[in-house]
């Protein structure tokens, strides 16, 4: 194998430096590959971002994910066991400079550039543990695990878009609480949209007091309103982003918010039986308008 590495007549030299380098360029076409699967409106606000963002991001995103696959896909009886063994992974990822495991070592990476550190992990595994047995949720348990599984994963894409130039810094704390609202909003939106499966298949239910058994009308009505108000109030901090993480993230926004009216449209029984989703010409449509200079004259707020 290690004749691989040097190739027109041994002409390049592969020492130790550009092997890690090729290895890092290989977990990062990983966490990429990840994202391509897995999401189309995640993945429709990140080809906006610059090259380097862009990178970090689907590293996190890709870290994040297997996680959720862990507890929701393979859900075996040592899935448990397997969660904590991938958060050791990620946790030696953060303290060394190479890790065995792919999606492991491309997050690691993305951290450290960024400043992203166990503050933010070991709340998002607490909340993956807490789908392996919890079905229901008081507003205490919701709100903790809405907390580890998306308030602090908008802070991990906010450290992306802040930092990536300038390496780990403190961050403005109401631009940290305007990305902690959106993932919070996207992840209710997710919950809503996700509630045929997440009660029936996995029997599982996340707002309190909701079921697909009990949500009516207007209960869902009150649903949809505290989505809107997280999103409005994310959609405050936009402009301290830079340029291009703007108009990604102004994307993702435009697609989760037509998602959202979409739902409210949506009579309450039908969606515990329905998945909603935005077709993906209409994704590229927002990416495109967002690009745009002229987007503000054009955009519908949430």
């Amino acid at each position: 194998m290690k004749r691989d590495a040097a190739r027109a007549g041994g002409r390049v030299h592969h020492d130790n430096a550009t092997s890690l380098s090729l290895y890092e360029e290989t977990a990062q076409a990983a966490a990429a590959a990840v994202l391509n699967k897995y999401s189309t409106s995640f993945g429709a606000g990140t080809r906006l971002l610059g090259r380097q963002m862009r990178t970090h991001i689907r590293s996190i995103y890709a870290m994040v994910r297997v996680a959720d696959e862990i507890v929701d896909t393979y859900r075996g009886d040592d899935a448990g066991a397997m969660l904590d063994g991938f958060e050791r992974e990620v946790n030696a990822a953060l303290d060394s400079t190479f890790s065995a495991n792919l999606v492991a070592h491309a997050f690691a990476v993305s951290a450290r550039h960024v400043g992203i550190g166990r503050n933010l992990t070991e709340p998002f595994f607490t909340s993956m543990r807490m789908d392996l047995d919890t079905t229901e949720h008081t507003q205490a348990s919701f709100d903790r695990y809405v907390y580890g599984s998306a308030e602090v994963i908008g802070e991990m894409c906010l450290a992306v878009f802040l930092n990536t130039e300038t390496g780990p810094r403190e961050m403005p704390a109401d631009v940290r609480e305007g990305a902690r609202r959106l993932g919070t909003a996207y992840q209710k939106v997710n919950f809503l949209r996700d509630l045929a499966m997440d009660d029936g298949e996995l029997g599982r239910s996340y707002f309190p007091g909701v079921t697909a058994a009990n949500l009516n009308d207007a209960m869902l009505a009150t649903l949809v309103d505290d989505c809107r108000a997280d999103i409005r109030a994310a959609e405050a901090c936009l402009p301290a982003l830079p340029r291009r993480a703007r108009i990604g993230v102004t994307t993702t926004v435009d697609i989760y918010s037509r998602l959202l009216r979409s739902i409210e449209r949506t009579p309450a029984q039908k969606l515990c039986s329905t998945r909603i989703r935005v077709a993906n010409p209409i994704k590229a449509a927002y990416a495109v308008r967002n690009a745009c200079p002229w987007v503000n004259a054009t955009r519908r707020v949430a």
